[in-house]
């Protein structure tokens, strides 16, 4: 029996095909892995992990549960003005491909796993494997 179970946060059928060029970036950097912040609390039957993704659409997360870890990936587009942009100010906002791993602390129930997405927060419910 396979201990891993693998949760696609994909609501959408869409595909790359679905995927349309807005304009062009004002910045052409190439994008580096980035790490979205993360806040995990172990509570008394379950461990729950918040992930910051503002502006990620759910279909673009990729979770994976094992029972001592997970791992989030996914990629996020440059914010950019729909206004032509005369001068950059800052660009501080990551973007391109991200992933964060996160070593737990017990072993969880990779079977009784849930995810939300609210408000750009992605909620994980783990709960404790008894």
């Amino acid at each position: 029996m396979d201990t891993i179970r693998h949760i696609q946060l994909r609501w959408l059928q869409g595909t790359l095909g679905d995927v349309t060029v807005r304009g062009i970036q004002l910045w052409q950097a190439t994008p580096h892995t980035w790490r979205p912040a993360i806040n995990a609390f172990r509570c008394e039957t379950a461990v729950s992990i918040c992930v910051d993704l503002a502006g990620i659409d759910k279909s673009l997360i990729d979770l994976r549960v094992e029972p001592r870890r997970i791992t989030v990936r996914g990629s996020r587009e440059a914010p950019e003005p729909t206004d032509h942009a005369v001068q950059m100010l800052a660009l501080e906002i990551d973007y391109g491909p991200f992933e964060r791993e996160v070593e737990l602390p017990a072993e969880v129930d990779v079977k009784q796993a849930r995810a939300e997405q609210e408000n750009g927060l992605l909620w994980i419910y783990l709960p404790l494997k008894h």
